[in-house]
């Protein structure tokens, strides 16, 4: 994923954007909206940290490989977090800190190579 980009920059700042502005009720962004900002911060995390060692993965908009180091290629990789939509989009924009995500509960990262703090904020 790192290598090519699947979502346009502008495309992915307009989805971000809209899911940042300001909502009142039921009034929230589409889901087609959710995925494109959802995978155009994935793409950024690919592209600011590559490598294969580390699997983010965000259910049910996308995954991606990231962060220098040993390659897995069989099976459940070593290193893997994972989050829902929305704790993503508040991890990547600055909302919502690394240790706040872990002790929520809605986030999980196993392995030596999953604090991505480093990285973040992406937007």
């Amino acid at each position: 994923m790192a290598g090519r980009r699947r979502i346009a920059h502008d495309a992915g700042r307009a989805a971000v954007a809209a899911w940042r502005a300001p909502r009142s009720g039921q009034d929230s962004p589409s889901r087609q909206t959710l995925a494109t900002a959802v995978r155009f911060l994935l793409e950024e995390l690919a592209a600011r940290a590559p490598g294969n060692s580390v699997e983010v993965r965000v259910p049910p908009f996308g995954v991606a490989q990231c962060v220098e180091g040993p390659r897995h290629t069989r099976g459940t990789p070593p290193n893997v977090v994972e989050t829902d939509a929305e704790t993503w989009l508040a991890l990547a924009t600055g909302g919502l800190g690394w240790p706040e995500a872990l002790a929520s509960g809605k986030l999980t990262a196993s392995g030596t190579r999953t604090d991505l703090s480093e990285y973040l904020p992406l937007a």
